[in-house]
């Protein structure tokens, strides 16, 4: 069946190591015949959530500027890939900014597959864990029946392209991609 995949990259860095795997993972899905956006958020202008709480009667942010965009691609998505660089123990902030803003519509994303794709410099899988369950604390609290399906845990990445050097990271987002 043809699906319709989101693969949204946090990585300030455009070729960056969680990027790289990001495009890995959409390669192996466009082989199998799905329909592939990938979105850089560094490309995008989303602003922080201001708390004003008015979405939460209209369903809609007052904020003008990507994210509504972003909230309609998502609700189209059959699968989202959720993508970042490991930043002090959890999710960068281009990630974490994001996921913020999807509250206007977030109890509408039901019955979704998700893959999370974490890279880090740092080889302790504690900082991994967390950041798994920051993610998760997101799709599993957030949203109605997510659907884990996968996830990368890359470390030891310290220099754009240190990813090249464990083709097991490349081949495993790839691979995920074709078995979306």
């Amino acid at each position: 069946m043809d699906k319709n995949v989101l693969i949204i990259s946090s990585s300030p860095r455009k070729d960056g190591n969680s990027d790289v795997l990001c495009n890995e993972f959409m390669k192996g899905a466009l082989e199998t015949g799905n329909t592939v956006k990938k979105i850089r958020l560094s490309e995008k202008k989303i602003s922080y959530c201001t708390g004003c709480g008015i979405c939460s009667e209209t369903y809609k942010c007052v904020i003008d500027d990507d994210m509504a965009e972003l909230l309609e691609l998502m609700l189209k998505a059959d699968v989202i890939v959720l993508s970042t660089p490991v930043y002090f123990y959890s999710m960068n902030g281009q990630l974490k900014t994001f996921i913020d803003r999807t509250f206007p519509r977030y109890q509408e994303m039901s019955n979704k597959e998700f893959y999370f794709i974490l890279t880090a410099a740092d080889k302790d899988r504690y900082m991994m864990k967390k950041t798994l369950d920051a993610l998760r604390g997101f799709t599993d609290d957030c949203l109605d029946n997510p659907i884990e399906k996968g996830f990368i845990a890359a470390s030891g990445l310290w220099e754009t392209g240190d990813v090249y050097k464990w083709e097991e990271y490349i081949a495993k987002a790839y691979e995920m991609g074709r078995n979306v």
